[in-house]
């Protein structure tokens, strides 16, 4: 055909449609093309359109704003412009102006899904979380024909997990591959720990939606909690690739990179956000956790006083500075503190952290009796949220017992993966486990790591556990495991960790106290792995536990006699290890660790077959990231104070004597 029959129209719009598939893949070519067209036809709109979206893709932001503010004046009533307009104002930073370009978007068209989408994300970065959740319903009801969902949304909002569960999966059944159901029923399995069950969900919602952004933003958070870091990398960064600047995408890496261990790359990305987003709460917070981990403990206060500064929900910012242990609150603090205290209602998870940080405030005043009844609060809040059942720890630790004998030891002797690499740092929380860890990590030749969450999400696959069904194989089911399963168990342990270790370190440690319930697992997984037992006398140990806010777990700690009565079990447990695999575990008693250092800390490197180092002495001279609540403890030189301050409690603390029973004639109060 010859091209005086083409038609022109045609070709601009295969022109026009070329130009706008390569915005997210190629941007650059996307914007060459666009000034193509512009340069045959110049201020056409649809053309200044896509170059506006392709220098937000590249991040060329005052380009970028510089082509769409025109296109607003000259088309305001296009929902596609100004939610163009809308989302460069966002990265660059002008959340305020951003808001109000959304709005608009969102009010001249309000089926325009992404529109409420990046409303609800500037309208939560600037701390207004009830709006941001109204747009975010607005987004899901755009997305569905059920209006049923919209409400199951709402439910899940107010933490009625319950009812929404039961809506979405009502909704599934119905119409099974509706994403949007698929997503909110992965949200409420991430909510209850089901992570598997969430991934799943979120894995088929993507792959008959590549394009729904919420839905793969959930599936990073899955993967992280999941501890699958680098799957979670890989997926944020494919959102990032659509959305450079997006904040909330920004704040969702930072977080996956401080689990990971990658601070420095953390703390850029949460200066970034805080440099464009200063008034954004979140992000302060974020940045001071950061800051706390290695060891920039003034700007870390300063990042956390800015937090409170900006949020009417201030529990968290205040427990974290409590939670520094070296930090004492004045009297503004403590002011404002009893001021944001409710009689009732409020939201949970803030009073509790303000319940806390009083605690912590009036006992460093000395004055006991409110500081008891401030940690009485927020156990009692904690608890409602996170009921404990001691019955079911006392039948877990029964099995264990009746399990792992001394015949099954026998029999799979020489079993396993005989890798010498991990240290695992056993024990309940609180009571010495970060001093050991920071003590071994101070050798060249060991590596410091985390509480890694491995051993335990092994454990639960292997027992392939349902949240609706107390029934779980293990740990009976390693009687039935083959030597060569048992070894790929161990060397699977190796490889899930890898992405924890950050040198070449041939030792590395694993300090999740709770997996002194997994070390029948241990042993035959990793027989040459080394388990060290952190103990702590049980009124220090077990009230150190009740007066820590744990950020996940640990729901035991919320009551004075549930924590004594794991105490027991804990103990239990330890002397049947130590009968069936006598010499295996190496304890350290906390007390015996600070009253005799040197000797203490010789019997620790002999046992881990290390050669004495004079920095393991001079631990607190060590530079490394720590991720617990003993950080700033742990850089200072051992100190005798902590030991006894459970007595200061002793008037309110006969529940916890009655429950630790027995334990105490063990370890008698002097």
């Amino acid at each position: 055909m010859s091209s005086a029959n083409q038609d022109p129209h045609g070709d601009l719009k295969t022109a026009l449609n070329h130009a706008a598939s390569l915005l997210q893949q190629n941007p650059a070519l996307a914007e060459q093309q666009a000034r193509e067209i512009l340069k045959v036809i110049p201020d056409f709109d649809p053309a200044n359109h896509i170059l506006g979206a392709s220098l937000r893709f590249q991040g060329k932001l005052p380009e970028a704003l510089m082509v769409m503010e025109p296109l607003t004046d000259k088309l305001p009533f296009s929902a596609p412009i100004w939610h163009e307009y809308g989302l460069a104002l966002a990265a660059a930073g002008n959340g305020d102006n951003a808001v109000k370009a959304l709005r608009q978007a969102a009010s001249l068209n309000p089926q325009q899904a992404e529109a409420w989408r990046a409303l609800a994300e500037q309208l939560t970065l600037s701390g207004d979380s009830t709006a941001g959740e109204k747009a975010i319903e607005k987004y899901i009801s755009c997305l569905t024909s059920h209006p049923e969902l919209n409400q199951a949304t709402a439910l899940f909002h107010q933490g009625k997990i319950a009812e929404a569960e039961r809506l979405a999966r009502d909704i599934l059944k119905n119409h099974p591959t509706d994403v949007v159901a698929m997503r909110l029923l992965a949200d409420i399995g991430v909510k209850v720990g089901q992570y598997d069950d969430a991934k799943n969900l979120l894995e088929r919602a993507l792959e008959l939606a590549p394009n729904f952004h919420l839905a793969r933003h959930s599936y990073v958070i899955t993967l992280y909690r999941g501890q699958d870091l680098i799957k979670a990398i890989e997926e944020i960064n494919k959102l990032l690739a659509i959305e450079p600047n997006n904040p909330n995408y920004l704040t969702l890496k930072g977080t996956v990179l401080v689990r990971k261990g990658d601070h420095a790359d953390a703390l850029e990305i949460y200066e970034k956000l805080l440099t464009n987003y200063p008034k954004q709460s979140k992000g302060q917070l974020n940045y001071g956790h950061t800051l706390k981990t290695v060891g920039r403990l003034d700007e870390a206060i300063t990042a956390y006083h800015r937090s409170i500064e900006l949020s009417n929900e201030a529990g968290e910012a205040y427990w974290s500075l409590a939670n520094l242990k070296t930090y004492k609150f004045s009297d503004k603090d403590v002011e404002h503190m009893l001021s944001l205290v409710t009689s009732e209602g409020g939201d949970p998870d803030d009073q509790s952290h303000l319940a806390f940080a009083l605690g912590k405030a009036y006992e460093d005043r000395g004055d006991y009796e409110n500081a008891f009844k401030y940690y009485k609060r927020g156990n009692a809040i904690r608890r409602l949220q996170h009921p404990y059942d001691a019955k079911i720890n006392i039948y877990e630790s029964v099995r264990q017992i009746k399990c792992f004998d001394r015949n099954f030891f026998a029999a799979r002797q020489g079993w396993g993966c005989p890798a010498r690499d991990p240290i695992f740092i056993v024990g309940l929380p609180r009571a010495g486990s970060t001093l050991l860890e920071q003590i071994l990590a101070s050798h060249s030749q060991v590596e410091g790591t985390a509480e890694l969450i491995d051993i335990i999400a092994m454990s639960r696959k292997l027992g392939g556990k349902k949240r609706h069904n107390a029934a779980t194989l293990y740990p009976e089911v390693l009687q039935d495991l083959s030597q060569e399963e048992l070894r790929e168990l161990g060397e699977s342990y190796l490889d899930t960790t890898r992405v924890q270790r950050s040198t070449d370190a041939p030792y590395f440690i694993d300090k999740m106290p709770n997996n002194f319930q997994h070390i029948g697992l241990i042993h035959s997984i990793l027989p040459n792995a080394k388990i060290i037992d952190a103990r702590r006398h049980p009124m220090g140990g077990c009230f150190s536990g009740y007066k820590q806010l744990f950020a996940r777990g640990q729901a035991f700690t919320y009551n004075l006699e549930d924590v004594g009565h794991y105490y027991r079990d804990y103990v239990k447990l330890m002397d049947h290890w130590d009968v069936v695999l006598p010499g295996r575990v190496h304890r350290v008693q906390y007390e015996e660790m600070v009253a005799d250092t040197e000797n203490q800390i010789r019997r620790l490197l002999d046992y881990c077959g290390l050669e004495f180092e004079e920095s393991c002495l001079k631990f607190y001279e060590t530079d490394r990231a720590i991720r617990t609540p003993s950080a700033e403890q742990v850089r200072q030189p051992i100190y005798k104070a902590g030991l006894e301050q459970w007595r200061h409690f002793e008037p309110w603390l006969d529940p916890l004597k009655e429950a630790l029973g027995p334990v105490l004639e063990r370890y008698p109060i002097e």
